[in-house]
C-alpha cells in the first residue's frame, strides 16, 4: 500500500511509477464562449439555467481541471507518528556482560518514531475525514493539513482494518467537502481522476479511466481484506493511500490504495458506497462487524481436480471447494467439513470463491444463510447462521 512506515507497514506491494502524460491543447477563451452559446441556442427553455452550472463532460477539454477544482480543497495530507520501543536483548542482562562490558552497553531501551504521510479527503463539514486504516492505525499523533495550509490536530474516530477504512475527526467547522458519487454504477472505460500527495508532493493530481471494477482482495494481493475493488490506470504512488478517485463530474466513486510492486498502470481503489457504509458504522459505533462463515476455500477447476489428495472425493465439476474450516467459526457449528463443495447459497450459484465471499458479505450477522452443498457426490442442505469476523488491532 502507499504508506510508509519502515517497521510496521503491512507487507505489500510498493512500487515508484513514473509516467508521462499526455497532453491536452485547450482551446481559446473566445472559441470556447461561442461553443458554449451556441449549445445554450441550442437547449429547450427552462433547462440553460441548469446546463449553465453543470460541470463539463468528459468531450470538454477541461473537464478534470474542473473536477479538481470541485473537489481539490477538501482533499487533505495526513502526518501521522508512532513511537516503538527497540528492548535490548536478554543477553545484555546476562551478570557476566554487566560484570565486563557495562561500560560499552545501552543502560535503556532505545525509543525511535516512525513516521508516515497519507492523504485523505473531507466528507462532513464538521471535519470528519476518510482514510485509509493503514494510514493512521497505531499511530500516537495525527497531524491533518489542509490545502491553504491549515494544520489541525486529528483524532481517530475508528479504524478497520479488514476493509482498510478509517475515519479522522479534527476539530473545525464550515470545511470544503467532496460530492459523493455512486460506485455500484460505474463501468469500465470511464474516466478516474486521482487526487493526493504521493511521494511528499502535495496536491498531486493524475487521470486515466477505471481498467476493471470487482477486483477481489485475493487479485489484487491482500487476502486477509474483504473489498470489492476499482482498478484504475490513474497514476497512484506511495502517499495516496486515503486519497480520493474521482469520476469526470468531480464525484468521489473510490478511495486510493493499493498498487501491484512492478506493475505499471495498475492501481486499486475501495469502491466509495463500500467506504461510506464503513464510516458510518465506525463513526456510530467505533468498530465494524463483518459478516463471517470460517471456511477457506477454491474455485473447482480440471488443475485443481488433479491436484485434489485422496481424502477429497469431489464429483462435482462446479461449485466452491471448501478445504479447511476454521475451528468454532459458524461454518464449523453449522457441520460444514472440508471437502464440501457450495453449488448454492439462498438459491444463487455460487461458481468462484470471492462470488461467495461477496454474497456473505451483503449479508447480516445473526442472519441464516441456506447452502446447498454437495457432499461425496450426494447434494445435502445446510443452514449457517452468519458470525462475526474475529475482532483484529486495526
Amino acid at each position: 500500500m502507499n504508506f510508509q512506515y519502515q517497521k510496521f507497514q503491512k507487507p505489500i506491494l510498493y512500487s515508484a511509477i513514473f509516467l508521462m502524460g499526455a497532453s491536452i491543447a485547450l482551446g481559446g477563451k473566445q472559441m470556447l464562449s461561442r461553443n458554449n452559446a451556441e449549445a445554450q441556442e441550442s437547449l429547450p427553455k427552462g433547462v440553460e439555467a441548469i446546463a449553465s452550472t453543470r460541470l463539463p463532460i468528459a468531450g470538454d477539454t477541461n473537464f478534470v481541471t474542473a473536477a479538481v477544482q470541485k473537489d481539490g480543497a477538501a482533499v487533505v495530507r495526513i502526518d501521522s507518528s508512532r513511537t516503538v520501543v527497540n528492548e535490548l536483548p536478554d543477553i545484555f542482562n546476562d551478570p557476566f556482560f554487566q560484570e565486563f562490558g557495562a561500560p560499552q552497553l545501552p543502560n535503556q531501551d532505545r525509543k525511535e518514531v516512525l513516521r508516515g504521510t497519507g492523504s485523505g479527503f473531507i466528507f462532513n463539514s464538521n471535519g470528519q475525514i476518510l482514510t485509509n486504516a493503514h494510514v493512521v492505525s497505531g499511530a500516537d499523533k495525527v497531524t491533518v493539513t489542509l490545502k491553504d495550509g491549515r494544520s489541525f490536530e486529528g483524532k481517530v474516530l475508528g479504524s478497520d482494518s479488514v476493509t482498510d477504512v478509517a475515519v479522522v475527526k479534527i476539530d473545525a467547522q464550515n470545511l470544503p467537502i467532496v460530492g459523493l458519487g455512486d460506485s455500484d454504477r460505474i463501468q469500465a472505460g470511464e474516466w478516474a481522476i486521482a487526487i493526493g500527495n504521493p511521494l511528499g508532493l502535495d496536491n498531486t493530481v493524475t487521470s486515466g479511466i477505471i481498467s476493471a471494477i470487482g477486483r477481489s482482495s485475493s487479485q489484487v494481493g491482500i487476502p486477509d481484506q474483504q473489498v470489492q475493488y476499482i482498478q484504475t490506470d490513474a497514476a497512484i504512488n506511495p502517499g495516496n493511500s486515503g486519497g480520493p478517485l474521482l469520476n469526470e463530474r468531480g464525484e468521489v466513486i473510490g478511495m486510493n490504495t493499493a498498487i501491484i510492486k512492478g506493475a505499471q498502470g495498475i492501481g486499486f481503489a475501495i469502491p466509495i458506497n463500500k467506504a461510506k457504509s464503513i464510516a458510518e458504522q465506525l463513526i456510530s459505533q467505533g468498530k465494524v462487524d463483518h459478516p463471517y462463515l470460517g471456511v477457506q476455500m477454491v474455485e473447482i477447476t480440471p488443475e485443481v481436480l488433479q491436484k485434489l489428495p485422496a481424502k477429497f472425493q469431489v464429483s462435482s465439476d462446479r461449485g466452491v471447494l471448501i478445504v479447511a474450516v476454521q475451528k468454532d467459526s459458524p461454518a464449523a457449528k453449522s457441520g460444514l467439513q472440508a471437502g464440501d463443495v457450495i453449488v448454492k447459497l439462498n438459491d444463487a450459484d455460487v461458481n468462484k470463491p470471492e462470488n461467495l465471499q461477496k454474497l456473505v458479505q451483503d449479508s447480516t450477522v445473526g442472519s441464516n444463510l441456506q447452502l446447498e452443498v454437495n457432499r461425496n457426490g450426494k447434494p445435502v442442505k445446510v443452514s449457517v447462521e452468519v458470525g462475526t469476523f474475529p475482532n483484529r488491532a486495526g
